[in-house]
């Protein structure tokens, strides 16, 4: 299990360094614009991240 995590983990810090590799300048604007957020939308959407993504995980795994 262990090992699958730290996998997981790997995969996660891929994924989260294709924009700022390929596009640094939306990528700011992206962090700016994310700065002017209230805390209730963010909130909402770190909430809807997160159901999507064990929703998508039970799907897979069946």
């Amino acid at each position: 299990m262990w090992i699958d995590l730290a996998k997981a983990f790997c995969l996660m810090l891929v994924l989260e360094g294709v924009m700022p590799f390929l596009a640094p300048g939306r990528w700011r604007n992206m962090a700016a614009l994310l700065a002017q957020v209230d805390d209730r939308s963010m909130r909402m959407m770190g909430l809807f991240s997160m159901l999507l993504g064990a929703g998508t995980l039970y799907f897979i795994n069946g």
